[in-house]
């Protein structure tokens, strides 16, 4: 097919450069590395056969949600077969789930910026042993919009902490550490074209609220807790929306932090289930909600197809 065809080209222009690398010293220095939130590991499987293909990793919070990713991949890709199924390959662990299908991975990470964190140090170094070159992730999920209608795609520029700083701040042995949060303008141009060609729905660019919380870190008036008002909940949210601010959610500041760390491309591509100025509690039907989680997906296909060379 003309993706393995295009993969086996470009691997053969690649150099060390490409390859992901870590930060981390240690990890030549060790026997075995097991990455034990995946139940995979060097010395029980050959990484570099099982996933040295992967141009593109995707990663969501739900396990069905990734699952119903690959398969949709894998039809845009040509790669589907009747009554194909996609096998969990971190079966034996419920932390995570993983799917693949051609070159594509399809991981999910669960909710807030400790597990996405877990997460990705272990598929960063599983790329690492792997020897996969030119990788590009890319989150795909739900948010709550600002000053958006519900329904819309938003690509993460930065994402910023809940006082609107575009930085991720990490305590390392007692030690602030604070490292960058801004993403592939690369990505994003070719992930706007992308839904340019679509135009089935609104798609902008903007930065990303990540908080440690849903209720009270987001400004919520539903929460167990409240010790603030409506009046200073809607100051807070136009005081986010004057600083550039569409969306909020839980895990793309750590995201864009680690993946920038480790030299990877990566793109946040969240869709709107509520307008946060309009309120807390998320009314949309069940068949609609379905519909837009679908957008990404679609989006983020498209963008896949293409890089590929158009069709399987």
């Amino acid at each position: 097919m003309r993706w393995q065809r295009n993969i086996k080209e470009n691997n053969i222009k690649c150099n060390n450069e490409h390859l992901v690398h870590l930060s981390n010293p240690n990890i030549s220095e060790m026997k075995e590395d097991f990455l034990y939130h995946f139940n995979l590991g060097t010395g029980t499987h050959d990484l570099q056969a099982m996933f040295g293909d992967v141009k593109f990793v995707c990663v969501g919070g739900s396990p069905a949600r990734m699952k119903a990713f690959i398969s949709y991949i894998g039809e845009e890709l040509g790669l589907a077969q009747p009554g194909m199924d996609h096998p969990n390959i971190c079966e034996g662990t419920d932390r995570y789930a993983m799917y693949k299908i051609g070159p594509v991975l399809s991981v999910s990470h669960g909710m807030g910026i400790p597990s996405i964190g877990i997460m990705l140090h272990e598929l960063i170094k599983l790329l690492y042993h792997a020897k996969c070159s030119d990788v590009v992730i890319i989150r795909i999920g739900t948010c709550g919009g600002i000053g958006l209608e519900p329904g819309s795609v938003v690509l993460t520029r930065q994402a910023t902490d809940s006082c609107f700083k575009p930085e991720f701040e990490q305590i390392v042995l007692g030690k602030p550490i604070v490292r960058s949060t801004d993403l592939s303008d690369d990505l994003n141009q070719e992930l706007m074209e992308c839904a340019k060609e679509i135009n089935e729905f609104n798609t902008v660019m903007g930065n990303t609220m990540c908080t440690l919380d849903f209720y009270e870190g987001q400004a919520r008036l539903d929460g167990a807790f409240c010790s603030y008002t409506d009046k200073e909940k809607q100051e807070y949210l136009q005081a986010a929306y004057a600083a550039g601010i569409r969306n909020i959610e839980m895990e793309s500041s750590i995201f864009a932090a680690m993946c920038g760390a480790s030299g990877i491309k990566a793109a946040v591509v969240c869709v709107t289930l509520l307008n946060r100025l309009k309120g807390d509690q998320i009314s949309s039907s069940h068949e609609v909600l379905l519909e837009y989680q679908k957008r990404p997906q679609k989006l983020v296909g498209r963008f896949i197809k293409k890089r590929l060379g158009g069709k399987a």
